[in-house]
């Protein structure tokens, strides 16, 4: 029997995505930090699988991955999102230029908003919405989103003409969902897919909190019918051997599972300044200042590793 990754078109874009979206911020200098030839191999090896959707970020600094493993390729072959927290015309179009130049390519198939919250941040990024909407006409940039932790920002998005895709937190325990629970963020979703914006979800395994429950985890993501691709962080050959079979409808090898489902945590080293800064960056409240060091509340965390980004003693990692 042959088995392949399934791609859908993402709303009403007419971008046909892999169901299996690679996320690259664990191979980057906030996770893993992969040798950039190493996690280049591993995108290659993606798309040699059937992956052609691939997220990335400017505050992951993966570009120069997406760059090494997509050289040589057909552009058309791949599709890349990427996202920025600019909220100025003068801003988002540094941004986009970074990314189109960074990753050497002459359009971008997503550009998103990073992290929005809701109706009024998202009306605060007005003009770094027009920008993208100029560069959408020119073929800079084939699609505008936003990505959110909230379920108030999707139903607003979803009312947007300007937006195209959203880039939801959803898994089935609704960790790291700021605003509701996983069934209010699926009626949420519901709407917007109805409203024809394109959907690709995240930390469907609640940033590794669901690790030895990966299959169930998800499952229940891909069996969502409104939504369009599922990103998934990948950083080992086995993890994705593994993300592969369970999109592929297989059952993984038992002892692949033993050496993928491994809980990850977030350490923070004993060198911490207790400056705060991780505390005032995270999104989830998940970041304490105790006795003058940064603590960290687990059933909070999302394992994102953005903290890590605004540390300045880097002590900060997700392992």
């Amino acid at each position: 029997m042959n088995h392949s990754i399934e791609k859908r078109l993402l709303g009403r874009t007419n971008i046909a995505v892999s169901r299996l979206c690679f996320g690259t911020l664990t191979i980057g200098p906030l996770q893993a930090n992969l040798p950039i030839h190493e996690g280049a191999q591993l995108i290659r090896e993606a798309v040699k699988r059937g992956v052609n959707f691939f997220d990335t970020a400017q505050l992951y600094g993966t570009y120069p991955y997406v760059r090494e493993a997509i050289s040589g390729m057909n552009r058309s072959d791949v599709v890349i999102a990427s996202r920025s927290y600019d909220y100025t015309y003068e801003g988002m179009q540094k941004a986009v230029s970074l990314a189109l130049e960074s990753m050497d390519i002459d359009y971008i198939d997503l550009f998103l908003l990073h992290e929005q919250e809701s109706a009024l941040t998202l009306k605060g990024h007005a003009e770094a919405i027009r920008y993208l909407k100029n560069a959408r006409d020119e073929g800079i940039v084939r699609a505008i989103g936003v990505s959110t932790h909230y379920v108030q920002c999707v139903r607003a998005a979803a009312m947007m003409p300007e937006i195209d895709v959203i880039h939801p937190m959803l898994n089935y325990s609704g960790i790291g969902i700021a605003d509701g629970s996983a069934s209010d963020m699926l009626e949420a979703i519901r709407i917007a897919h109805f409203q024809g914006k394109g959907i690709y979800s995240m930390k469907a395994i609640g940033g590794g909190a669901l690790l030895r429950d990966v299959k169930g985890a998800l499952r229940f993501a891909i069996k969502q019918p409104y939504v369009d691709s599922i990103a998934v962080g990948i950083k080992t050959w086995d993890e994705l051997e593994m993300d592969l079979a369970i999109f592929e409808g297989r059952e993984p090898d038992k002892a692949l599972f033993e050496r993928t489902c491994l809980n990850k945590v977030l350490i923070i080293e004993p060198w911490c300044a207790g400056c705060g800064q991780c505390v005032d960056r995270c999104s989830h409240g998940a970041l304490s200042i105790s006795h003058g060091h940064a603590v960290v509340d687990e059933t909070r965390c999302v394992l994102c590793g953005y903290c890590q980004a605004v540390c300045p003693e880097v002590c900060m990692k997700v392992v």
